[in-house]
């Protein structure tokens, strides 16, 4: 049975992953602390504003006006449970307050470029560190290799074997098919 000693099944760069999870969630925790939520006109709410031309009060009336049929079908059940259309119009109403809550939110991002810059690279650091802790941390490409033989070019090294096997397969078809020159003298 392997041992697995770091991230992913790699010797190593369990560290490395701790160090690269904290940077990224230390970027993503500045950048969802420099967002702002506001509210502003609703789905409903724009349309009667549109409707209206721009009036005042529209903007508050427009969730006012939701409730008229919530307190309808509330005012429906407690009379007669029994009664299905009261129930849609429950269901209804609850969904378009939901979807205009819902659609009133703005999120504002309010924070200097450098400070946006300083999250990138943040983040873009941790995410880096996380995917080359997955990396085998014994055979990088910085270290020497294993046999001092193979100190060349790896390309050099194939052709290097692509050679060595071109002679043997020259000679193994040479002993198959001898030469004018090895082929014994033939009595006269």
């Amino acid at each position: 049975m392997r041992k697995q000693n770091g991230s992913g099944g790699t010797e190593g760069g369990l560290l490395m992953f701790g160090v690269g999870l904290g940077l990224s969630a230390l970027a993503v925790y500045l950048f969802f602390d420099s967002v702002r939520v506001t509210t502003g006109f609703g789905v409903v709410g724009r349309m009667l504003k549109a409707a209206g031309r721009g009036g005042g009060w529209m903007e508050t009336t427009s969730t006012g006006l939701l409730f008229v049929p919530f307190l309808l079908a509330t005012i429906a059940l407690f009379y007669d449970a029994s009664k299905r259309w009261a129930w849609w119009l429950l269901y209804l109403s609850l969904g378009l307050l939901a979807v205009e809550v819902l659609s009133r939110v703005r999120f504002v991002m309010d924070a200097k470029l450098t400070h946006l810059l300083l999250l990138f690279v943040l983040f873009g650091a941790g995410v880096g560190l996380m995917l080359r802790s997955y990396r085998d941390q014994q055979n990088t490409p910085d270290e020497p290799p294993a046999n001092p033989g193979d100190k060349a070019n790896p390309a050099e090294a194939v052709s290097r074997q692509d050679d060595a096997a071109r002679t043997t397969s020259t000679e193994s078809t040479s002993s198959k098919s001898p030469t004018d020159s090895q082929k014994p003298a033939s009595p006269q």
